[in-house]
C-alpha cells in the first residue's frame, strides 16, 4: 500500500486485513529503520520504473492512496498524483502484479491542480494491460476520529449556540464513510471487477444538513444556523493558500461550491461490482454512539491553535520586557535578595533573549511538540529561580509567579495537542 502513513489509510488496512490480506505499508520513513512490513518509498523521487522494482518483490496488489492537498517546494501535484504512481503502475505490469486499486477523488480538473492530476493518473491507469479499479469518494468522514477538511466541518457544527456554514451552506455534497470506503478497496482486490467508480452515500444532501446531523450527533442543542459570508471564507480560504496551512485549500473550496455528487447510477455499479454501496451519513452515525471525546475533539479544534498563538505571543512580550525594562529597575527588584549576587540584568537580557527564539521557534511550525517542551522547562527554571531568588513575587498582586501554576498545565495541553499524526 503507498501512502500507508495517513488517516484514510488506517482504515483500508484495517479493511484489508479483515478479508485475510497481509499488508505491506510502503511510505517514507525520513531515515528510521522501517518495521517488518513496511518498506521505505518517497513518491517525489521515484518516477521511473526501475525506482519501484525491488518493492513489488512479493507483492500481488497494489493499493495507492499517495496523495497532497497542497504543493510545496519538495511535493508537486504532477509528481505525487502523476508521474511517480504511473511509474509504479507500468512497473506492476511488468511484474505481474494482479490487480491496482487507485483511490482518487470526486471532481472536476477545472477545481484545481489536485483534481486535474489525479484524473491525468486514472486515465492513464486505465489505458494500462493491468486490472485496475479507480475509486473515486466525494466527502469522505469518519465517526471514530477526522482529519483534514472534515474536522474543519465538524468543528464549525459543534460551533457555541449552533453551527456555523461558509456562504449559504445549500452545495449538495454526498458524503462517504471511510470505514464504506475501506471495504470496498478490499472488495476490489476480491472481485475481478475493473474500471472507474464514482464513491458516495445514497444520496446527495446539502452542506447544512450535513453540519446537523454532525452537530445532533455531537450531542449538542440545534441551536440558529450561522452564515459565514461568502467573501469572508473565500478570503479565509486564500490566506491558507498563501501561507501553505489551513485545513480548506482552493480545490476544496471550489469542490464545495460546485457541489460534489456521483453520477445517478453511481451506486448501483457498486453494488453491481462489488456487491454493496455505501451509507447514508445518517445510518453511520446511528451505527456509532458519539463520545466526550468526540466534542472534545470538535470544540477544542479551534482553540488548539488559539492556544499556540496566546502563548507565543506571550513569550515574544516576555522578550520585549527582559530587553526593554531600565537595568536601574531589574536592580531595584532584585535588591536585598539572594539575586542581587546572580548579575541580574545580565539574566534578564539572556531570559530576554530566549524568550524571543522560543516563541518563534513555535510560530515556525518546526517540531512544535520540542519548542512547547523547552517552555515547560523555562516556565519550571523561571518559576524555582525566581521563587527561591524572590520569594515575594508569589504574592505579586497581578499574579506573577502564581500565574505559573496555570500556565504550565495549560503548556501540557498544548503540548498534546501539537501532535498531529
Amino acid at each position: 500500500m503507498v501512502g500507508a502513513n495517513g488517516f484514510l489509510a488506517g482504515h483500508v488496512i484495517a479493511a484489508l486485513r479483515r478479508r485475510g490480506w497481509r499488508v505491506i505499508r510502503a511510505a517514507r520513513l525520513q531515515g528510521r529503520p522501517p518495521a517488518a512490513d513496511e518498506r521505505d518509498c518517497d513518491l517525489g523521487r521515484m518516477t521511473s520504473v526501475d525506482a519501484w522494482t525491488p518493492l513489488l518483490d512479493g507483492v500481488d496488489a497494489v493499493v495507492n492512496l499517495a496523495g497532497i492537498l497542497r504543493e510545496t517546494r519538495t511535493q508537486r501535484f504532477d509528481v505525487i498524483h502523476h508521474a511517480a504512481p504511473l511509474a509504479l503502475a507500468e512497473a506492476c505490469v511488468a511484474a505481474d502484479v494482479s490487480a491496482f486499486i487507485q483511490v482518487s477523488a470526486l471532481g472536476e480538473p477545472a477545481d484545481g491542480g489536485f483534481i486535474a492530476s489525479k484524473h491525468r493518473f486514472d486515465e492513464a491507469l486505465l489505458a494500462l494491460p493491468l486490472r485496475a479499479v479507480v475509486l473515486r469518494p466525494s466527502v469522505v468522514y469518519a465517526t471514530a476520529g477526522s482529519y483534514g477538511g472534515t474536522s474543519l466541518l465538524r468543528a464549525l457544527a459543534a460551533m457555541p449556540g449552533g453551527p456555523w456554514l461558509p456562504g449559504h451552506g445549500q452545495w449538495p455534497i454526498q458524503p462517504v464513510a471511510v470505514e464504506d470506503l475501506g471495504d470496498l478497496v478490499a472488495r476490489a482486490l476480491d472481485s475481478g471487477a475493473a474500471g472507474l467508480f464514482e464513491v458516495g452515500g445514497p444520496a446527495p444532501i446539502t452542506l447544512e444538513t450535513y453540519q446537523r446531523q454532525w452537530r445532533r450527533w455531537l450531542g449538542l442543542p440545534a441551536g440558529r444556523t450561522r452564515h459565514v459570508p461568502h467573501w469572508l471564507a473565500s478570503l479565509t480560504v486564500a490566506v491558507s493558500e498563501w501561507t501553505g496551512r489551513g485545513p480548506l485549500g482552493g480545490t476544496m473550496w471550489r469542490m464545495l461550491r460546485r457541489g460534489n455528487v456521483t453520477a445517478a447510477d453511481a451506486g448501483d455499479r457498486l453494488r453491481a461490482a462489488f456487491g454493496v454501496a455505501p451509507q447514508s451519513l445518517e445510518q453511520a452515525l446511528a451505527r456509532q454512539p458519539s463520545q466526550v471525546q468526540d466534542r472534545w475533539q470538535a470544540q477544542l479544534y479551534f482553540l488548539a491553535p488559539a492556544l499556540k498563538w496566546a502563548v507565543a505571543t506571550l513569550w515574544l512580550i516576555s522578550a520585549w520586557a527582559g530587553w526593554s525594562t531600565p537595568a536601574s529597575t531589574i536592580e531595584a527588584m532584585a535588591a536585598g535578595t539572594p539575586l542581587a549576587s546572580w548579575q541580574p540584568v545580565p539574566l534578564a537580557r539572556l531570559g530576554g533573549a530566549l524568550d524571543a527564539a522560543l516563541g518563534l521557534w513555535l510560530l515556525s511550525g518546526w517540531r512544535p511538540r520540542a519548542a512547547v517542551a523547552a517552555m515547560i522547562a523555562l516556565v519550571f527554571a523561571y518559576t524555582a529561580s525566581l521563587g527561591i531568588g524572590l520569594p515575594r513575587a508569589w504574592l505579586d498582586p497581578l499574579g506573577g509567579l502564581a500565574k505559573n501554576l496555570v500556565l504550565l498545565p495549560a503548556l501540557g495541553m498544548l503540548w498534546v495537542m501539537t501532535d498531529k499524526r
